[in-house]
């Protein structure tokens, strides 16, 4: 007697602002009659992400075949939500597809796919594969470039500098799990500036990976699905910077979040430019939500990284929803609360 199939499930991981959501909202409008169920694990109180893929209308994902897990990092909370979260999904009837989880952008990928192994779910899923989403602005402008020469070299001139900066080990481990690269946002590169980030980010990733290129998430569900990897078999080899330095578990007491309200804005360009004001005052990592607009009956989606902005308008506000702006800032311990909160105020 045969042995059961096992559903497969992709982890999209990557770090803050790399473009996740985007990614699976294109691949939930293009799932090709496949039926994909969502786990989005958010870093902060407000599911931001969850909000926007329901709102994407598609036929792949019902709203009920999305769980969103906000109670911490996914990679730390296993036993209390990944698993039930996953026994939640295993339980529908028809059974799902697929299985795609979308994890916090300061998420370690290796805890998480070791899951993967725990009796409730091994004889039932399998890790098709770890996809790691690449910010490919962001590399191609060093901010995780710390190999390069010339960038390790003012880092050791420099005491005050931590040598060990947790954000460039996380974009690493996340690196260095991946069954398949995605360099995102191509369309703001050259394609030699494009080569650049491939290359810098294959000096961290495992033996054979796959590298591609996309912009606005669109790539093809036979990209992303079907790559067969059984991962979880192979994380022992993919150690993350913490299981190489001796540890078996780690915290994002380094990071922060909160949340602020902001009142409607008078045009999206005004409160584009309050939100780059917030980002040049202050070091923050991601900002990301939805404000109301003035004489605009549908919300706009606002996310921002580095001095990047973008927002577009998504679904209509339902009868009885509060129109109140929410957004969620994140960044290293020691921001400036009330100044940001000032600025994004207007």
């Amino acid at each position: 007697m045969s042995a059961p199939t096992k559903i497969p499930a992709t982890v999209v991981t990557g770090f803050l602002g790399a473009g996740k959501t985007t990614i699976i909202r294109h691949l939930l409008e293009n799932a090709e009659g496949r039926r994909i169920a969502l786990i989005v694990n958010e870093f902060g109180d407000v599911g931001i992400d969850g909000d926007v893929l329901k709102a994407c209308g598609s036929d792949a994902c019902d709203e009920d075949d999305i769980v969103e897990l906000a109670n911490g990092c996914i990679c730390c909370t296993v036993a209390d939500d990944f698993i039930p979260a996953m026994e939640k999904i295993l339980s529908r009837s028809p059974a799902v597809d697929h299985i795609v989880i979308e994890t916090s952008g300061l998420a370690l990928p290796q805890p998480l796919v070791k899951a993967f192994r725990w009796p409730e779910i091994a004889t039932r899923v399998t890790v098709d594969g770890v996809v790691t989403v690449i910010d490919g602005p962001a590399v191609q402008a060093g901010r995780f470039a710390h190999d390069e020469e010339a960038v390790a070299a003012q880092r050791a001139a420099d005491d005050n500098l931590d040598h060990h900066d947790p954000i460039e080990e996380l974009f690493e481990d996340q690196v260095r799990s991946a069954d398949l690269l995605v360099v995102h946002k191509a369309d703001q590169l050259s394609e030699a500036e494009i080569e650049s980030v491939k290359s810098q980010a294959l000096r961290h990733a495992s033996e054979g990976v796959r590298v591609v290129s996309a912009a606005n998430g669109a790539l093809p569900a036979a990209v992303l699905l079907g790559l067969g990897s059984g991962a979880e078999d192979k994380i022992e080899a993919r150690p993350s910077h913490h299981e190489l330095e001796g540890h078996d578990d780690h915290d994002h007491d380094e990071f922060e979040s909160f949340v602020v309200a902001t009142p409607e804005a008078a045009d999206v360009e005004a409160l584009t430019e309050r939100v780059r004001t917030a980002l040049a005052a202050s070091d923050i990592l991601r900002l990301k939500g939805f404000v109301p607009v003035a004489g605009k009956n549908a919300r706009l989606v606002v996310q921002a990284v580095g001095q990047r902005v973008d927002t577009y308008f998504d679904r209509a506000w339902k009868d009885g929803e509060a129109r109140e702006g929410r957004l969620v800032v994140i960044g290293e311990t020691g921001l400036d609360r009330a100044k940001i909160e000032a600025a994004l105020g207007g």
